[in-house]
């Protein structure tokens, strides 16, 4: 089976775009899945290093939003296809900017989070980050909400995001998905 190809998918991101993209797909990845994990554990010293754990990436994944965002607003990226409608474009762009804005907003909400029910954030066990709000458990308990709520979103905007690329490289044969890749970009039979 060959890779679709398209004048379109000689415009690929740059190296560096590729590697923020996929670092942030497989840290959202796990946190998920550690997100998951530590709900379901019992209250033990486990539980309490997988909730440090899940700090740590989320810190880690908020820097590296922030900066994949100054790197895209330094780094153009390339055009969208020449076929894809004005409305489909548009979507393109707003899902775009819902994606960077719950990456930002998942591990922001959490920081508040620990800071309203009271437990610092302390990256890697070594750096004290500073409380963003004082100990306030009703907040708390909301920001809990909210953030499950935006892990909700992102998640169904993630899978939205992958059906999209999937189409765009099987049913379209664009070239789109090829763009964010590491494939060689010669045509393979």
């Amino acid at each position: 089976m060959s890779i679709p190809s398209s004048p379109d998918a000689a415009a690929r991101y740059g190296v560096v775009a590729r590697l923020l993209h996929w670092l942030m797909a497989l840290g959202l990845i796990g946190m998920v899945v550690v997100g998951y994990v530590m709900k379901t554990l019992p209250l033990s010293p486990l539980k309490l290093q997988v909730y440090s754990w899940h700090k740590w990436i989320g810190i880690s994944l908020l820097i590296l939003v922030l900066l994949r965002l100054l790197w895209r607003l330094l780094h153009r990226p390339p055009a969208l296809p020449a076929s894809m409608s004005p409305a489909m474009r548009g979507l393109a762009h707003a899902g775009h900017a819902a994606l960077y804005v719950l990456m930002a907003a998942i591990p922001f909400t959490g920081w508040l989070m620990s800071s309203a029910k009271g437990f610092q954030t302390v990256w890697f066990g070594i750096l004290p980050l500073p409380d963003l709000v004082a100990k306030n458990k009703a907040l708390g308990e909301t920001l809990v909400q909210t953030h499950i709520l935006l892990n909700y979103a992102l998640i169904t905007l993630v899978v939205l995001h992958v059906m999209a690329a999937l189409k765009h490289h099987f049913i379209d044969g664009d070239g789109l998905l090829r763009r964010m890749t590491f494939a060689n970009a010669k045509e393979n039979a």
